[in-house]
Parts: C-alpha cells; sequence; structure tokens
C-alpha cells in the first residue's frame, strides 16, 4: 500500500483544532461598515485620495508591476524618490526600497551579520527579525525582552564582527525598546544595532519621524534601521536606512534584494505621497498616539488587562485562545474588528486581542469600540 506523504499534516490539523489555534482568511469586501481596530493603518492614509489617486497613477504610467528585480528593471524614478525622501525624513545618509518589510528585514540580518559573526536578539522581536538569524550564518544569542544587561552579558569580551536587534516598539504588546541604553552598549562594545522601526515611523518621534530619531540616534554610524510602508505609510513594501556605506553593501549582497522582484511602482508611489502627507501634516503622529491613551485608559478604567501603549499598538489579555477567538468574533458581530494574537504568534504563549489606534478614529469611534470590547469581555478577562 502506497503511504499518503502528506497524512502527517491531518495529525498537524486535529492536534491546532484541539489547541483552539485553527487559524482562517476571511476576505474582506472593499467597503465595510466594521470600524478598524484590527489594520495597522495608524494615520488612515491607505484610502487617503491622494495616496490611492498617486497609486492609480502610477500603475497607468509604469504598470502593474515593476518587471523584473531591481537590478534589472525593477527599479524606476519613484523608487529612488521615495528612497531619497525617506532618508531625508528619518536622517539616514540613504534608504533601500524592498518588496515587504519581511523582504527588508531579511536582507538586514543576513548581509550584516556575516559568517563568524555574532548576533544578539530580544526574545519579543518580530518573526521577520527571528527568521533572518535563523538564515544567518553566525552564531545568536536570545536575550531577556527588553533589559540592556542581556545585550551586555552577550557582548562583553566578544572581539568579532556583532549585530544587535530589536524591535523599536514590539508588535505584540506595544512596548518600545530601551533604545539609548542599546546604543551606548553598542557603542563601546563595538557592535552594530539594529532597529525594526515598523511600528515606530510615523507614530513616534518629531512630526512622526520615528523611534531611532526620537532616542538621537538617525544618522549614527552603527545605526541601521528598518520600516515598513504598509503601516503608517498605507501601502506596501518595506525599506532598510542607513550609512551609504551599508546600503551599497546589501545592494551587492542581501538576497532578498537581488533575487525578488522590485516593489510595485504604485506601491511606490502611494507610500511617497503618504510620506509627503505626513511630512506637510505632522499633527497626524500626536494624534495617533492620543487615541491609544484614550483607548487604554477606557479599557484599564473597566478593569482589562492591557499594558500602556508606548505607540499605536494595544494588546488586551484574554484568559485563554479559545475565549480571544470568542471575544474576536463577538467584538465583529457588534461592528468592531479587532486582532486576535494567540500562539505560537506571541512569545510568552498568553492570548490577546490586539488593537491598533488609529489617527483618524472619532471621540464616537473611541466611545463604540471601547464600549463593545468592555461588554464583549468573557470571564476571567477582568
Amino acid at each position: 500500500m502506497t503511504r499518503d506523504p502528506f497524512d502527517w499534516i491531518d495529525a498537524r490539523a486535529e492536534a491546532r483544532r484541539r489547541a483552539g489555534l485553527v487559524r482562517t482568511l476571511r476576505p474582506r469586501p472593499a467597503d465595510s461598515e466594521l470600524l478598524d481596530l484590527a489594520s495597522n493603518d495608524y494615520l488612515g492614509l491607505a484610502r487617503h485620495p491622494e495616496v490611492t489617486d498617486a497609486a492609480a497613477r502610477a500603475a497607468v504610467r509604469w504598470g502593474a508591476g515593476s518587471t523584473g528585480s531591481r537590478l534589472v528593471t525593477g527599479t524606476t524614478e519613484l523608487h529612488a524618490e521615495l528612497e531619497a525622501e525617506l532618508a531625508a525624513f528619518c536622517g539616514f545618509e540613504a534608504a533601500l526600497v524592498f518588496a515587504t518589510g519581511y523582504a527588508a528585514n531579511l536582507a538586514a540580518v543576513t548581509a550584516l551579520a556575516p559568517p563568524g559573526s555574532l548576533i544578539v536578539s530580544d526574545a519579543a522581536n518580530h518573526a521577520s527579525l527571528i527568521d533572518g538569524c535563523r538564515l544567518a550564518r553566525a552564531e545568536t544569542v536570545v536575550v531577556p525582552h527588553r533589559e540592556p544587561e542581556g545585550f551586555r552579558k552577550a557582548l562583553d569580551g566578544y572581539a568579532g564582527c556583532a549585530l544587535a536587534i530589536t524591535d523599536s516598539v514590539f508588535s505584540v504588546d506595544g512596548d518600545a525598546a530601551p533604545l539609548p541604553q542599546l546604543a551606548a552598549l553598542c557603542a563601546e562594545s563595538g557592535a552594530a544595532l539594529l532597529v525594526d522601526d515598523a511600528h515606530g515611523l510615523g507614530v513616534l518621534g518629531d512630526g512622526g519621524r520615528g523611534t531611532v530619531a526620537a532616542a538621537g540616534l538617525s544618522g549614527a554610524p552603527g545605526v541601521v534601521c528598518t520600516v515598513t510602508l504598509s503601516k503608517s505609510l498605507g501601502s506596501q513594501g518595506g525599506a532598510v536606512l542607513g550609512p551609504a556605506r551599508v546600503i551599497e553593501h546589501l545592494v551587492n549582497s542581501a538576497r532578498t534584494f537581488i533575487f525578488d522582484t522590485g516593489l510595485a511602482p504604485a506601491a511606490a508611489a502611494g507610500a511617497l505621497a503618504a510620506l509627503r502627507l505626513l511630512r506637510g501634516e505632522p499633527g497626524r503622529a500626536a494624534r495617533a498616539r492620543a487615541v491609544a491613551r484614550e483607548v487604554h485608559r477606557r479599557l484599564t478604567s473597566a478593569g482589562l488587562d492591557s499594558a500602556a501603549p508606548d505607540a499605536c499598538v494595544l494588546s488586551v489579555r484574554a484568559p485563554g485562545p479559545d475565549a480571544a477567538v470568542r471575544w474576536a468574533a463577538d467584538c465583529r458581530s457588534a461592528g468592531v474588528a479587532v486582532g486576535c494574537f494567540r500562539p505560537p504568534s506571541v512569545p510568552d504563549g498568553i492570548s490577546r486581542l490586539r488593537l491598533s489606534a488609529r489617527a483618524d478614529m472619532t471621540v464616537s469611534d473611541i466611545s463604540k469600540a471601547c464600549e463593545v470590547i468592555i461588554r464583549t469581555a468573557p470571564a476571567g478577562s477582568r
């Protein structure tokens, strides 16, 4: 009898079902009446007419896709403009745009941690950074979350090439990394510092210039920053920002740059339009942070367990994975879309509702969202 090569998948599926960890795709319509606290559109720019018009015009002019890798036909004038304006806005010498933020992180980690080097990584870093560590042919030391002393111990006495890696704002609880302390100990030890500012760009720093800028580290010779174009800028793609020689090194060595098709021109144009809107309307960043603080105040006043947000990400703890799924479904039924984070997406194993505050939320939106989340909270969440 021939053995079915995928029988093992059925066993995995049954284990997921028993643990309450089954995930399903839910296609969303173009227009929805749901109040959105699930996306990462922090500044409400994904549907801004200037952003969508720029994307549409670019698609007509340049075509639906970039037609090739960045080193062949995939680089347009839009990519060059976006890179120049991103670098200038965030305070770095140069920038390099990738098809996704995930690809940008893979590129930065693997290209900046050569074989025989040391990587020191925060335990709560995003999956893209973790995968970069796995792909890099370097020794990786994972240290406790947001503890500079862990980085110091790992780097102490190491004389070779070293790279310290951290999110700026962590995507689960929305807490911020201690960047000044990490930068100082990296400078002492001669290590480079790589910061994933996906959740900081557009929200933190002067006019939304990001967490690295807020810490006074923009343009520092040993600091490299990655950003996404798919959150505050409402588009698609990612970028690495840093010293010009680092960017040139990535062009020549980063596999997710060399071998991947370039970012679609429409996405580049949309991100560029959003960046220019942010630059002209710096109050959007402060408004997004204010919304996050108000949502947190109302939820915790009702007894829910939610860590204070450092940017726009909030999480509300649930009693378990099944309860979190039901809670998110009840919120959706009441007109509010929320995220639901369960293991293995959360490194600490605690299931949560994951909420995103947006700069374009009104007082009425905030009231409705909080009322629904509080009213539908399962037993044991308070």
